[in-house]
């Protein structure tokens, strides 16, 4: 896996939606508290799928977090004792989640983040190509596809049985009810 750090660093895991993200995030918090470190974890509030309270995966892992509406509010709730953070849908928060990133780094904590790293039309997600951009570690998860049985890397937004269309807005919380995972070949949008 990764080395053992010296100081602070920022951990990203990315990929496709139901390629993992969340249950790596949450086996990273779970060796973080085996190690017996102080750990905070945060979502946002727009993810509305679950229990405010938790942070879920599909595979039904589930873990306490502290449900935040702006990424300043994270430097906002750092106990002085943490040695770590994990932020899980990331893709959710505004630009400022980079400064909040690089700041708790900064300050000698681990900091793991989960998010998409393309929005439904497969093009870069909101802040997450900016933490790939500075961040010591970069895990590229990836789901099957839903149409091929490949690997997948893309995240196939679904209306009424058909493709979204390009047009519509970025955001939509949902799960398998409205997203499927794709391979490029298979991914469509429509325009």
């Amino acid at each position: 896996m990764h080395e053992a750090y010296d100081g602070g660093s920022i951990e990203v895991i990315c990929g496709s939606m139901f390629s993992g993200k969340s249950e790596e995030l949450i086996r990273r918090v779970k060796r973080v508290e085996i190690a017996k470190k102080k750990i905070v974890i945060f979502k946002p509030a727009i993810d509305t799928r679950s229990a405010a309270e938790y942070i879920f995966s599909h595979n039904g892992s589930k873990i306490l977090a502290n449900c935040v509406n702006k990424s300043t509010d994270i430097i906002n709730n750092i106990p002085e004792n943490c040695e770590a953070v994990a932020i899980d849908e990331a893709q959710f928060f505004d630009n400022k989640i980079v400064f909040v990133c690089q700041k708790l780094a900064d300050l000698g904590k681990r900091v793991i983040v989960a998010g998409l790293d393309q929005d439904f039309r497969g093009e870069p997600f909101g802040p997450i190509p900016l933490l790939l951009g500075i961040a010591e570690y970069v895990d590229k998860l990836h789901a099957i596809c839903m149409v091929c049985g490949k690997p997948a890397s893309r995240t196939q937004r679904i209306i009424n049985g058909k493709p979204a269309h390009y047009n519509d807005p970025t955001i939509l919380i949902g799960a398998d009810e409205t997203y499927e995972a794709r391979c490029r070949k298979h991914h469509q949008i429509n325009r």
